[in-house]
């Protein structure tokens, strides 16, 4: 029924770039919230009257942070070209997207963390201080576990962000929906691919904000 709809549009195109998409999406959302999350930490940790206060780190970090959030993304994927090259061996492909995608989202969900773990009760964290927990057991079983729901939270707005980013991705070759669009779609004139492109791109949108949405409110303990 579908296909008579849009008969100018090639399925297992569609198919083959939704997956492409996914797989863009998925790895560098994994890599995303582990990176994000250690820089975020490191931000926290580093603040003024936090454990491991030291401004020097912080604002070398902060700088860093502030930078790569700050560079619009299609900027930054040509940027990033020579040492996409060199890490990757190709400027082309779904795994060439990838070194961009997590830098220019990983410091974007490092401040969120900041901010997620900013909001956790120090009545909480003190307490846990005058007990003689270490560091450590700080980190992993008070501000992590506290802060989860707003960690869950800002990394589905990231794979969000992601998402559009992969199809900015696709308009030099990264492959997935956005190659789909800008080549057949845009450049042979083919508003069906543009129309099945934007629907399965919205579709991939709603299943990942879903599925975000649900595992924040099964963690959410208020």
């Amino acid at each position: 029924m579908i296909a008579k709809w849009f008969p100018n549009v090639v399925w297992e195109d569609v198919w083959a770039a939704t997956q492409e998409t996914v797989y863009m999406t998925v790895a560098s959302a994994v890599a995303t919230f582990f990176i994000g999350l250690l820089l975020g930490l490191f931000l926290y940790l580093t603040a003024k009257g936090n454990p491991w206060q030291n401004r020097f780190f912080y604002k070398i970090v902060a700088a860093f942070v502030n930078v790569f959030r700050s560079i619009p993304f299609i900027i930054l994927i040509i940027l990033l070209i020579p040492f996409t090259r060199a890490l990757v061996g190709s400027i082309f492909g779904p795994s060439a997207a990838l070194p961009a995608l997590i830098i220019g989202a990983a410091p974007f969900y490092a401040r969120m963390v900041e901010i997620a773990l900013r909001e956790v009760d120090k009545g909480v964290v003190e307490a846990a201080q005058a007990m003689g927990s270490t560091n450590r057991h700080i980190i992993f079983k008070v501000l992590i576990p506290e802060s989860m729901p707003a960690l869950v939270s800002g990394i589905t707005v990231t794979t969000i962000a992601l998402i559009g980013y992969t199809a900015m991705a696709g308009t030099i070759g990264a492959g997935g929906l956005g190659t789909l669009a800008f080549q057949q779609g845009f450049q042979r004139t083919n508003p069906d691919v543009m129309v099945v492109a934007t629907v399965v791109i919205l579709a991939i949108v709603f299943v990942f904000q879903w599925i975000g949405d649900f595992f924040t409110s099964r963690l959410d303990k208020r």
